[in-house]
């Protein structure tokens, strides 16, 4: 959506320096607190049984809800975004993602949906972060700061709950409740940070003076593959992370070292999460970036999948590096590939959507290729096949005109304040 401006002398250098960090440093923070939900349970799961008596063919299921439940809430964040300003938006899901991960803990029955509301509330927040930094034309390595925060929460969520769980007394409740206290706070600064009321937004149709037509959105084909690649890419890191450690265990590794290791995952690629969204914004990089990840990932799963248990370090690291490179260049691809913030808005709601409804596919596909062969070549080999099909998706991505729904004039329009509420 455009602010609408009043004229009169733009802020000075200090002060839109000013705005502009305290946006990135609350969208770092937002982003921080959109994976842990997944991921500590992801560490725990051969506790859970005991934990929360839950029936063991229950668990498939609790790796595909986070994802289901992204899939179908796609639209909440641009609505939300609408009526009461992105900020406060991104806030309210922060709010409500607290409150899941205390409640689906503290009353066990709660557990498969109050980890259904946790994805509602991640995707809610998620879909808006590129529309922020598109509002505020924040470069490549804003993007790349956003999804190295993404890895950066999941790391912690994987590699802290068995710690945090020994620190609590071997209470797995507290290790798992314990993680409402960053969201709380990144609701806090994100609130903070908005600084204007949804009064000052144009909430429907074109700025005085501004007209034209736009092609909708599901007849651009280049939204399409925008949004294949992010699916196809989610779907991929969503099974990893719901079984690379119960694979691991399998393996002959022990509970601690599996959930070490998966936290590795996520630690190996923030480097290629932070520097992907930079090389993407060069046209020369990117027209061999998009279709090579692909084949770069399916290569790592081979890889994790023949590796002895002695050199899962090396094969799971390169494995989190070049699956983290995928999502730090889907997150780039809404931002690049999008003509104005209203259009990367409108595309991240499209693509985190039905991208997420297809990942739900992931953790319950892989898990019941697990149960049906009775071992994991057949999962890991579907997997590798997968991302070949991303690198086709990547290929398409960056070819075709920009994604926009904005009237001629919109994207282009002079950029005031930084500001978090659009």
């Amino acid at each position: 959506m455009q602010e609408k401006r009043q004229a009169g002398p733009g802020p000075s250098t200090g002060g839109s320096r000013f705005y502009a960090g305290l946006a990135l440093l609350a969208l770092v923070l937002v982003s921080v607190n959109l994976r842990p939900a997944i991921t500590t349970i992801a560490g725990v799961m051969n506790q859970l049984q005991g934990a929360f008596s839950l029936d063991p063919s229950l668990l498939p299921l609790l790796c595909t809800l986070p994802v289901l439940a992204f899939g179908v809430s796609g639209p909440i964040g641009p609505w939300l975004a609408k009526r009461l300003g992105t900020g406060r938006a991104v806030a309210l899901a922060l709010l409500i993602l607290a409150v899941a991960l205390i409640v689906r803990v503290v009353v066990p029955a709660l557990l498969l949906p109050g980890t259904f509301l946790a994805g509602m509330a991640i995707m809610t927040a998620s879909v808006l972060v590129p529309q922020i930094v598109k509002a505020n034309r924040g470069t490549g390595w804003w993007t790349g700061l956003c999804t190295m925060g993404f890895g950066l929460g999941a790391a912690l969520g994987a590699g802290l709950v068995q710690p945090l769980e020994q620190a609590f007394g071997g209470s797995l409740t507290w290790a798992l409740a314990v993680w409402a206290v960053p969201a709380l706070l990144g609701a806090v600064l994100i609130q903070r940070s908005g600084g204007r009321s949804p009064a000052a937004v144009t909430t429907a149709g074109s700025p005085s003076g501004v007209s034209g037509t736009v092609t909708p959105l599901r007849k651009q084909w280049t939204a399409w593959a925008v949004t294949a690649f992010f699916g196809l890419q989610a779907m991929l890191y969503f099974a990893i992370t719901s079984w690379l450690a119960v694979y691991l265990v399998s393996l002959g590794l022990s509970p601690a070292d599996a959930a070490a290791l998966l936290a590795w995952f996520s630690l190996a690629g923030l480097p290629a999460s932070l520097l992907a969204p930079v090389l993407a914004s060069r046209p020369a990089v990117l027209r061999f970036m998009a279709p090579g990840l692909g084949l770069l990932v399916a290569a790592a799963l081979l890889g994790v999948l023949l590796a002895p248990a002695g050199l899962q370090f090396v094969a799971v690291g390169l494995l989190g590096t070049v699956q983290s490179a995928g999502f730090g260049l889907a997150m780039a691809l809404v931002v690049i590939r999008s003509a104005g913030p209203q259009s990367a808005g409108r595309l991240s709601a499209m693509s985190q959507g039905f991208g997420f409804a297809l990942a739900s596919l992931g953790p319950l596909g892989a898990g019941l290729l697990h149960t049906l062969t009775g071992g994991w070549e057949v999962t890991f080999w579907a997997l590798a096949a997968e991302a070949v099909v991303l690198a086709g998706a990547g290929y398409f991505a960056i070819r075709g005109p920009v994604v926009s729904v904005e009237p001629a004039g919109l994207s282009t329009e002079p950029h005031t304040k930084p500001s978090l509420v659009r």
